[in-house]
């Protein structure tokens, strides 16, 4: 599923296309997504201009001149790209925004676990996809002190607690491996016992994972596309994850010995880790 980096991609990939732009046709193909797209979701969109467009989590706003929003969510293989004027539309595209200076975004999903509803601009908080939602990872205000206050007191795995978005928005599987990674903490470590200097550590590594996966265009290990069609690249810059059994970055020990990075499976995901590393 896509986390953080590659919705923000998305975001920011889309924003010369749409931002100021008046949407002239709206198209749903598709209604049935992973909840129904608004029986009024054409009519409410057709002839309103894009004033922002906005990401809160994993979620992307795309605010109207008429104080409605459109809250998209990308699914597990879901992707908003920009079409040349005139191609026809591929099987999966299930949604078409077409703006007044011709520019056609396509909104594609096989799967169809994707989202696109609406709400206004006074409710969008509240929202029940956004109102539980946990700090931004990107904000000047996440720092050591703020991911500790969020972890404390918590019995579950750090991992677990990172995954969870009331916790932390916007961080997936990919990115907490990573972080974990950076910051030598193991991933079963108990998430109420991060805080001092361990949770600023955790806290510089969430920022510079992310940071560093959008400046390559996020992830692409099976769906994700940047707005323009081009795959992210961050996975060719994974230090661990899905790196079972293959010796980690920076780290001296003997793979044949130690077997190398390991993989450990945590309410049902693959988390992996240097064992030596990541206390």
């Amino acid at each position: 599923m896509p986390e953080l980096p590659e919705v923000e991609t998305v975001r920011r990939g889309l924003a010369p296309v749409l931002l100021g732009r008046r949407l002239t046709r709206v198209v749903v193909r598709q209604p049935m997504l992973r909840w129904p797209v608004p029986l009024e979701f054409a009519r409410a969109l057709t002839g309103r201009r894009v004033e922002a467009l906005d990401r809160r989590g994993k979620y992307l706003l795309i605010r109207l001149d008429d104080d409605r929003v459109v809250i998209g969510h990308l699914g597990m293989s879901g992707s908003l790209a920009v079409r040349p004027p005139g191609e026809a539309p591929a099987l999966h595209d299930h949604v078409i925004l077409e703006t007044d200076a011709g520019a056609c975004v396509t909104f594609h999903d096989p799967r169809r676990f994707g989202a696109l509803l609406l709400s206004t601009a006074l409710g969008v908080e509240a929202h029940p996809l956004l109102a539980h939602l946990g700090p931004e990872p990107l904000d000047g205000a996440f720092d050591g002190p703020a991911l500790a206050a969020r972890l404390a007191g918590k019995r579950c795995s750090v991992k677990a607690a990172l995954l969870d978005q009331r916790v932390v928005a916007g961080l997936g599987n990919i990115y907490v491996s990573e972080s974990l990674f950076r910051a030598g903490l193991s991933p079963r470590r108990l998430a109420g016992s991060v805080s001092g200097a361990r949770a600023a550590r955790l806290a510089v590594a969430i920022q510079a994972v992310l940071l560093e996966a959008l400046e390559s265009g996020g992830s692409t290990l099976r769906d994700h596309r940047q707005a323009n069609g081009e795959l992210g690249y961050f996975q060719h810059a994974f230090a661990v994850y899905d790196k079972e059994g293959q010796p980690c970055p920076g780290c001296d020990c003997d793979v044949a010995r130690e077997g190398g990075i390991r993989r450990l499976v945590q309410g049902g995901r693959s988390t992996f880790y240097c064992a030596r590393r990541q206390r």
